[in-house]
């Protein structure tokens, strides 16, 4: 069997092991990291089985469909706060630990300014520093009202995927929603009546098994 070059790795199925890109041929090039990478010398890896992605202008990563989240930086998450300190929110963000978000994260946030979260609290937040013992986040704000459910991580990026998803684009033409998607494998849904969120959210739900032609249908 013929071998792949490194540079058609791209949308192909990768394992453990697999030198997907070549740094030698990719001279004064700056290129992003995400989770199922690793570097060594000139040569990035995968570290899991999966499919390699690449999104514009410069990100690679490797996509599974799994219900564990490695938190990476950059990623945009659907975090819960589960605590608060004199200096940070504790948030749960699915991953191996919680994250930490400054209470000075947000926008013009001072000490006479902070912003009180009770605990249960949906945050939509940044990772912004990611290693095994914790994480760090920056807030983006918190959605109120809606419904939160989980899925696979794999989801949750073809839902944010460019072109639009097929049935993103299907439910769009027929319903007026709001959305926020989390790389984390949570989703949020929000919309004036309550069966319209139980239609987007189950439709969501039906779609990761279903091609694209089957998800317009």
């Amino acid at each position: 069997m013929a071998e792949i070059a490194p540079a058609n790795f791209v949308d192909q199925s990768v394992v453990p092991g697999d030198v997907v890109l070549d740094l030698t041929n990719m001279a004064n090039q700056t290129i992003k990291l995400g989770g199922g990478l690793r570097q060594d010398c000139d040569a990035i890896a995968a570290m899991k089985a999966g499919t390699l992605r690449f999104s514009k202008p410069n990100k690679y990563w490797v996509e599974t469909s799994q219900k564990r989240y490695v938190p990476c930086v950059e990623d945009s998450v659907l975090g819960i706060v589960v605590d608060s300190k004199a200096d940070n929110f504790l948030v749960d963000i699915k991953g191996p630990s919680l994250a930490f978000l400054p209470v000075l994260a947000f926008e013009g946030g001072t000490r006479r300014n902070i912003p009180k979260f009770e605990v249960g609290t949906l945050l939509y937040v940044r990772v912004v520093k990611a290693n095994p013992a914790g994480g760090k986040a920056a807030e983006y704000g918190p959605l109120k009202d809606g419904y939160m459910f989980e899925c696979s991580t794999g989801l949750s990026r073809m839902l944010l995927s460019s072109p639009t998803c097929p049935v993103l684009a299907a439910l769009g033409r027929n319903i007026s929603f709001e959305i926020a998607v989390g790389l984390n494998g949570r989703v949020w849904v929000n919309a004036t009546e309550a069966d319209k969120v139980i239609i987007v959210a189950n439709a969501i739900m039906n779609s990761e098994s279903l091609s694209g032609v089957q998800q317009i249908a």
